[in-house]
């Protein structure tokens, strides 16, 4: 039901309220039918080898189709271990559905679980000629199963070399029990970042320049699962296995 009052809102030419002021619904992801809509998606499979084995993080996940499902208008992520080698899914929107600045809802389900690592995040579209972490990264929601509530947003730049510095850890009880909203509200000078319509994050250096602030040109969205890694692990609890991260909708206002 809510898909069809989204829908006849948009018809009804209806503005969505955004923070402080109004912006209007430019693209949505709702995860409907029984596959993955690849007018939107393409996959991203195998272990990174040879260009970026373990997607450079040391993570033990394969990343397959199989593992990507849309059920009751939901895209589910499935981590699992097969015999001794590790599979989840990847997917991402580059070249397909990229923009600049706005705001992006996305609401999502995380699973419990040690070594378990579900993640929402952005990439510049411009990765492929300057690089990471030039292009620059916007986590919008990460979550580890070693910190089991604790919901993470962050950003790398290269003036922090790629290191997690500029980032908050959100303590939310219970986080993997229920669905919750991520949001990051994106302009020319801050991203601020939100949960459950909660700021949480606001990040706007003092001098923002190519090194300081890359988020002044298109960002294209990722969504998928590790397993293990520098971040996530390494330590994997293999009795958890299989586990789904859910994820909703997308919603992307300008």
């Amino acid at each position: 039901m809510k898909k069809i009052a989204l829908i006849t809102a948009m018809a009804c030419g209806i503005t969505f309220s955004a923070s402080a002021q109004e912006k209007q619904l430019i693209w949505e992801e709702s995860f409907a039918g029984d596959t993955l809509n690849m007018e939107n998606w393409s996959y991203e499979l195998g272990d990174g080898c040879p260009n970026i084995c373990g997607w450079g993080n040391n993570e033990r996940q394969i990343y397959h189709k199989d593992y990507l499902d849309v059920k009751d208008g939901m895209l589910v992520i499935t981590a699992d271990k097969v015999g001794d080698t590790y599979y989840s899914g990847k997917i991402n929107t580059k070249d397909k559905f990229e923009f600049k600045y706005g705001m992006a809802e996305i609401r999502a389900k995380v699973p419990g679980g040690n070594g378990l690592w579900p993640a929402i995040w952005m990439l510049g579209d411009n990765i492929g000629e300057v690089g990471w972490p030039a292009s620059g990264e916007i986590d919008i929601m990460e979550f580890v199963g070693k910190k089991p509530d604790t919901i993470y947003t962050s950003l790398h730049t290269p003036a922090s070399h790629g290191e997690t510095i500029n980032s908050k850890q959100t303590r939310i009880e219970n986080v993997t029990e229920d669905f919750h909203t991520y949001k990051i509200d994106w302009s020319e000078n801050s991203i601020v970042f939100y949960i459950d319509n909660e700021m949480v994050y606001t990040f706007s250096p003092k001098t923002k320049n190519d090194k300081t602030y890359p988020y002044r040109h298109k960002f294209y969205f990722l969504l998928n699962m590790a397993i293990g890694g520098n971040f996530g692990g390494p330590e994997v609890d293999d009795s958890i296995f299989p586990q789904r991260f859910y994820i909703d909708y997308i919603r992307v206002y300008q």
